[in-house]
């Protein structure tokens, strides 16, 4: 038999068997990479335990930043929600929220310290000036 003279159909119908055989692989691999993406993500142990720490912490200024002390207990509760659905996606996203949220009213706290120091501070200032021009 001639290599020259060898028709390129067969070669064609080959490819042709081919292909149905790669779509159903390619389909394959896509639902295999899908299951594997869901079924990846670990349960968000140490962020919980990080955002748990951060608003029992913060627990006690609770008067000086009501509403980010609030706030933040609330997605803490929501990321403990998420996590006993099992959405650890959902739960790390909100515990990461929650300690932002410690975070934001520890410095809302320190910074209304601070403004109740200066407040002192320029009382006393006063006072002293006022103390000075009578004598």
């Amino acid at each position: 038999m001639n290599p020259q003279r060898i028709s390129p159909q067969p070669a064609v119908a080959s490819a042709g068997l081919h292909r149905p055989r790669l779509a159903f692989g390619a389909v394959g691999l896509a639902a295999v990479l899908a299951l594997g993406a869901c079924a990846s993500a670990p349960p968000p142990k140490e962020q919980m335990a990080v955002s748990s720490a951060a608003v029992s912490r913060v627990s006690g200024t609770a008067a000086e930043a009501p509403a980010e002390v609030a706030a933040a207990r609330e997605k803490l509760a929501l990321a403990q929600q998420a996590l006993a659905r099992q959405d650890y996606e959902a739960a790390r996203q909100w515990a990461e929220q929650a300690e932002a949220d410690a975070a934001l009213a520890e410095a809302r706290a320190r910074a209304n310290r601070s403004d109740a120091a200066l407040g002192q501070v320029r009382d006393g200032i006063r006072a002293l000036r006022a103390e000075l021009a009578r004598s």
